[in-house]
């Protein structure tokens, strides 16, 4: 079993029919679907990427790299220049629509956000029976919230053995130490390697057996960072995602859907290791084989 544990639902972008499509070239059994966050935006060149790759995980250059992504404005974030609403309440129920429309195919991820009108409690509580809800979503950096805010929704979750999967930021919105302090058996997955920590970040969650990473985006993660997390965390503390559909495109001029897992298949040989990543991992981190 493939899965994409991290993929945005932007049917502007690319509609599930072609999704779906997608997905079947690319061999991947499964995707976990989360809410729209913000408009549909340009993907910058394969050289700005690059660019901004090497700043952002060369710890002298750090600093650089966070004027150009944590470009907040009073209504959203710049990108390229231009600016865009951040939605402060990703809306789970187009999700969880094209879950039960495609249950052999889909699952969700209950997008939630302390900062937010809607409770992440209750939110969570709305979806949590649904047999497709694969746990809890937050993103701590483009939403300004911490980790730490996340602690009563995510003692819910832990009960219910479901991960939540966040989007650190820099400093309080990366802090999820004190939120495993507080909820200590709460399954974490680190989106994008562990951004902005990256190799900082896998030093304190090494040993951690209940903390993981993603390898999800091409902005952010590029193969050596890949090998990087691999190597360094091991094959069972690293999960596939793709983040799309943003990223790199293809020939079509669309999201190229089997880049990260061309990757994966690329980097490590070993089919056992491939099994691992793109598939049995998360599902046991998710409860699937339950």
């Amino acid at each position: 079993m493939v899965i994409d544990c991290h993929y945005h639902l932007e049917n502007e972008l690319l509609p599930v029919e072609e999704l779906l499509k997608k997905m079947d070239e690319s061999g991947v059994d499964k995707t976990v679907l989360m809410g729209q966050q913000i408009p549909p935006y340009p993907e910058p060149s394969p050289f700005l990427i690059g660019l901004l790759q090497f700043i952002l995980t060369n710890r002298p250059f750090k600093p650089i790299g966070k004027l150009f992504i944590a470009s907040f404005t009073s209504r959203g974030i710049k990108i390229m220049g231009n600016e865009y609403p951040i939605f402060p309440d990703p809306d789970n129920t187009p999700v969880f629509d094209m879950v039960d429309r495609y249950a052999e195919r889909f699952l969700g991820w209950v997008f939630v956000n302390p900062r937010g009108q809607n409770d992440p409690v209750k939110e969570y509580e709305k979806w949590r029976n649904h047999p497709g809800c694969a746990g809890i979503k937050a993103h701590s950096f483009w939403n300004h919230h911490t980790p730490y805010d996340l602690a009563p929704v995510a003692e819910k979750a832990t009960v219910d053995g479901k991960p939540i999967i966040i989007h650190l930021g820099y400093g309080d919105n990366g802090n999820y130490e004190k939120l495993l302090s507080e909820v200590p058996g709460v399954k974490l997955i680190l989106a994008h390697t562990a951004f902005p920590g990256y190799h900082q970040t896998w030093k304190k969650i090494k040993d951690m057996d209940n903390v993981y990473v993603d390898l999800s985006q091409t902005s952010y993660v590029g193969p050596r960072v890949m090998r990087e997390a691999v190597d360094y965390l091991g094959v069972e503390k690293c999960v596939f995602g793709t983040d799309g559909p943003y990223g790199f495109h293809g020939r079509d001029g669309k999201f190229d859907y089997g880049l990260i897992k061309r990757r994966i298949e690329n980097l490590f040989k070993d089919p056992g290791t491939q099994r691992r990543l793109l598939g049995e991992n998360f599902t046991e981190i998710a409860g699937l084989d339950n």
